[in-house]
């Protein structure tokens, strides 16, 4: 699995990296993916985005 970000969408509230660390990381207002693998914790920082910016494939 692969995560995403609508970088247009988000609004930089850090939830993603809270919960999934290994593979979000904030830089500046937006979430970027640093990792092309997609752990386990995907699903639940997809779940957690107030502004569903994130998408899995």
């Amino acid at each position: 699995m692969k995560a995403h970000v609508n970088e247009t969408l988000c609004i930089g509230c850090g939830t993603c990296e809270a919960i999934c660390p290994d593979v979000f990381k904030l830089e500046g207002a937006v979430a970027k993916v640093i990792s092309e693998t997609c752990n386990d914790c995907c699903q639940s920082a997809k779940e957690s985005c107030p502004v569903e910016a994130i998408w899995l494939e």
